[in-house]
């Protein structure tokens, strides 16, 4: 702190005798007063130059007394110069641009789909690291209801399905845990129990105004992605009163049920456009599901069968909602004040009706599989709440307040202080399963794509009660964060801007897991399932084939309505084994500092350098539990460490559209907060114990990057780029098939041994450690152009968007479960091969758009032999929208997603053999929006 005191002091104290002041005002679209963010604004006779942030604002600091041009340039606008006279006084003005209107026909250049363009390339070209930007009119012009789908248009980004909707995102073929997402720069927290996985389909799409994927960081930025941060922007303060609404619904074919959704937005600016307020709000409500069918494989003489299978049928209610607030304040001319809020509220009923055909063994004498037959159904207490279904609720929410003062023209300083919190709560969930054994079975596994397996054993009279059960998790994590940062006019080149930054970090994260599950016994018994009311479910309409016939469930209103608190009705017994070794409650602090130097060293030609330190102390509880139930005590673990975190990026304009640039960074990824949980879990009669490790130590990766953009002026970029990674500390799953007594004294020498002094075999031993380094390379490209090069009207309404990215991976020190190295194995969730594209036309009145996203199979989880490795699936997307405009402010438009019927498939070790297959079938929406 004394430093930060001394540095203060004599800038002040300079700055008393300097003959400067500060330009400042903000650039927007003529037509519609829409702020225009990226553009870039020089001031002629000098070298002084800025660009406009994403509220359109700017300012020259340090700028001495006369006579300028100050000239702006925005790709798709016309060019704009004014002479301004600077005397000394705190200068505002506000600019305003006119697009590129070439007007032939009916046809418009400047359509809205390229207005979206316009803003998002211009953000991008201007940004010191290397970015993607989508705007919120280019996501509008998708069909995508969540964040995750909108995001799985950006280059070199894919993501993981669930339900059918875009939940967890890779960047540049990284897994969710090596990238972060931030919303408005603040971190989000996860509401998943093991990991820090962000769930992107949480948040609905038209609540974000921009997605800025950055894939270099710099050193202001926080360290922990390694794949890429993904900053997710609420809607600014609009500069004049507007008002939208949306209000739309569909149909769900895979169950044959409606979508309805709406959103309103509200901005103005009060108090002599001092004060600026925007609300917004959005529910989306649909009714749909899953069809499902699983397979876990075995060997035998290296003969793959069968050993377990499901069928599944999932019903789902997913209601997504969110509310956000966005205030700025003009104090004067030199301090500004921002509050942002947002809640986001999702809630999932779900119900599940699976029937497990288990312990499948060949039967010589019969020359057919034996094995038993469980039927299962997942449902909630019969309340307003749970409504007959498994309630998965879970919300996250953000509370921000920040500050931009200038206390001199040569010195300004920003501060920020955010909450958020992310939770899930999974009340009163509830199973209720009957089954049967020892059965001759149906099977063919001729076509592994599509095992099969089946039974005529609909005598639901056969069937006993196996279990019921009902279970309470909750997760949650919270973070405050604060930020300080400073930045200082600094150039050792005479005439060359120069720009000295420096700041400080502070994130305080708290996550627990609180789980209970408890088991019922009926005290007069249930009966056979004939006895109770059932579902029955031909499978006639099943996706994955009519040849699945499931047949009869217990119906779930049934088993909503058990009074399991009744003691005359059911006995409760806690199951220690469900929840005791999940528990855990971590603690995080991260503290962090960094200078950052901004050096042009011609007109051209631009340096970023500088470093980070991170310190990271962690105070992690966990539980030791012996064979599942018996809780042996608490577990307490502490650690500390600093991260060094230094970069440089460089970045020369050929031409003033061609740009190059290159990069070498530092990152890291924590460990997932389970990893870290210092749990030890021994399971005797499995001669297995599992431990978590609070010595992890974080990944730390250096990046090498180099890009090449050339922008078009009537709209568009093509560019190309190389990356490579190099992951030090890489965290996987190790496992010890020769553990011994003397190995876990070794380890855990605080902690009872549970292995016994004579014992008489070897257990295995399963913990995440630090392995090897992983080496990533990769490749991206990317087109994208408003096509008014070509002849004649219709032709010139047409633009292509097109990204490829290829990722290989090699990694190194991963161990098999006899705990020997495997070799050719590269990063798990690595997407070799990522492809999207779309073809848009516009005109004044309409709009329309083919979407295309590809993703080529990867490894997903590492087994304990090639045969056992998971593999996620290939899958191709096709998504269509049109929008027509009936009048200025009303437009109705239509949207229609996964027209390919792409399944979600994971396969074992070979890509023709079956774990999962589940489909979602097309989504169609229609509706009308209103802009004011």
């Amino acid at each position: 702190m004394k430093f930060i005191y001394t540095m203060l002091l004599l800038l002040c104290c300079t700055a008393s005798y300097a003959q400067t002041t500060i330009l400042k005002g903000k650039v927007l679209d003529v037509n519609d007063s829409f702020s225009l963010p990226g553009a870039t604004l020089k001031l002629e006779p000098s070298n002084r130059y800025t660009i406009s942030d994403i509220a359109g604002d700017f300012e020259f600091l340090n700028v001495p007394a006369g006579t300028y041009t100050l000239s702006v340039n925005y790709m798709g606008y016309q060019v704009y110069a004014q002479q301004v006279k600077v005397n000394g006084k705190n200068e505002q003005m506000k600019v305003f641009l006119s697009p590129l209107t070439q007007t032939i026909g009916e046809v418009s250049v400047m359509g809205d789909i390229a207005k979206g363009q316009a803003r998002a390339l211009n953000q991008q070209k201007n940004n010191s690291n290397i970015t993607n930007i989508i705007s919120s009119d280019q996501v509008g012009r998708f069909p995508d209801q969540n964040i995750g789908d909108a995001l799985k248009r950006v280059p070199g980004i894919t993501m993981q399905n669930d339900q059918g909707e875009a939940r967890n995102i890779i960047v540049r073929g990284l897994s969710p845990e090596l990238n972060s997402v931030t919303l408005n720069g603040d971190r989000i927290p996860s509401a998943e129990g093991d990991n820090r996985n962000v769930q992107m389909d949480l948040i609905p799409a038209d609540m974000i105004s921009t997605i800025e994927v950055n894939k270099t960081l710099t050193p202001d930025m926080d360290a922990d992605a390694i794949g890429g941060s993904v900053n997710l922007i609420t809607r600014a303060v609009p500069n004049k009163q507007r008002i939208s609404a949306t209000l739309g619904g569909g149909y769900m074919p895979i169950r044959e049920k409606g979508i309805y959704n709406g959103s309103i937005v509200y901005g103005n600016r009060f108090a002599n456009n001092k004060l600026g307020v925007v609300l917004s709000g959005t529910i989306q409500s649909q009714n749909f599901g899953s069809d499902n069918i699983e397979a876990a494989w075995e060997q035998e003489d290296n003969d793959p069968f069968v050993e377990e299978m499901e069928i599944r049928k999932y019903d789902v209610q997913r209601i997504r909602r969110s509310f956000s607030l966005a205030t700025d304040y003009e104090i004067n001319s030199r301090n500004r004040l921002e509050l942002n809020a947002i809640y986001n509220w999702r809630d999932d009923r779900e119900n599940r009706y699976a029937v497990t055909y288990t312990d499948l063994e060949w039967d010589a004498d019969q020359n057919s599989y034996m094995g038993g037959i469980r039927r299962q159904t997942k449902g909630g207490l019969d309340d307003n709440t749970n409504k007959n279904a498994r309630l998965e609720r879970q919300t996250v929410m953000n509370f921000s307040l920040r500050g931009e003062h200038l206390l001199t023209s040569k010195l300004d300083f920003d501060w920020a202080a955010s909450y958020s919190k992310a939770s899930e709560d999974r009340p009163n969930e509830r199973y209720i399963e009957f089954e049967q054994e020892d059965l001759l079975l149906n099977n063919d596994f001729s076509n592994p794509r599509k095992p099969f397996v089946g039974d005529n054993y609909h005598d639901y009279s056969q069937f006993e009660l196996r279990e019921l059960t009902d279970n309470q998790d909750y997760t949650s994590e919270d973070e405050f964060g604060a930020k300080l940062n400073f930045r200082v006019p600094l150039s050792v080149i005479a005439d060359q801007k120069g720009r000295f930054r420096f700041g400080t970090r502070l994130r305080i994260k708290n996550k627990k897991r609180d789980n209970i599950f408890y088991e019922y016994s009926p005290v007069d018994g249930l009966g056979a399932m004939s006895s109770i009311p059932l579902e029955n479910w031909s499978g006639s309409n099943f996706a994955p084939g009519s040849q699945y016939t499931p047949g009869g469930f217990v119906d779930k209103r049934y088993l909503g309505g058990l009074d399991l608190h009744n003691t005359s009705l059911f006995e409760q017994d806690a199951a220690p084994s469900e929840y005791l070794a999940e528990n855990y409650h971590a603690k995080e602090l991260i503290g962090a500092g960094y200078v950052r130097w901004d050096q042009n060293f011609t007109e051209r030609t631009s340096m970023i350098v500088g470093a980070r330190v991170e310190y990271t102390k962690i105070d992690y509880t966990g539980n030791y539990v012996q064979d599942e139930e018996e809780l042996l005590g608490e577990v307490n673990n502490k650690n500390d460490y600093v991260n060094i975190l230094p970069s440089i990026t460089f970045r020369h304009d050929v031409t003033k559209d061609f740009i190059l640039r290159a990069a070498v960074t530092t990152s890291l990824a924590r460990p997932n907060y389970y990893a870290l949980a210092p749990f030890v879990s021994s399971l005797p009669g499995d001669y297995e114990i599992a431990a978590g490790n609070p010595d992890l130590k974080a990944t730390y990766a250096t990046n090498f990057d180099l890009m090449a953009e050339n922008y078009f002026e009537n709209i568009g970029i093509v560019s190309a780029g190389i990356f490579y990674k190099n992951l030090q500390n890489f965290i996987y799953s190790y496992r010890d098939a020769n553990y011994t007594r003397e190995k876990f004294a070794a380890d855990f020498p605080d902690i009872t041994n549970p292995i016994p002094a004579d014992a008489d075999r070897q257990w295995t031993f399963v913990q995440s450690r630090n392995g090897d380094k992983v080496d990533v390379y990769g490749a991206e490209v990317a087109f994208q152009r408003q096509l008014d090069f070509l002849p004649g009207k219709f032709l010139k309404g047409f633009g292509i968007y097109a990204n490829y990215t290829y990722t290989h991976s090699v990694a190194k020190g991963i161990t098999s479960e006899d705990g020997e190295e495997r070799t050719g194995l590269g990063l798990p969730r690595t997407a070799p091969h990522m492809l999207n594209g779309s073809i848009s036309w516009e005109n004044d009145k309409f709009s329309a758009r083919v979407s295309a996203n590809y993703t080529a199979a990867y490894l997903d989880e590492i087994g304990e032999a090639d045969f056992y490795d998971a593999y996620y699936d290939k899958q191709f997307f096709l998504d269509a929208n049109a929008a027509y405009k009936i009048t200025k402010q009303l437009r109705i438009f239509g949207e229609a997603n996964n027209l390919t019927n792409q399944p979600l498939r994971y396969y074992q070790g070979s890509g023709n053999r079956t774990m999962q297959l589940e489909y979602y079938r097309p989504r169609f929406n229609l509706g009308l929006k209103f802009d004011l």
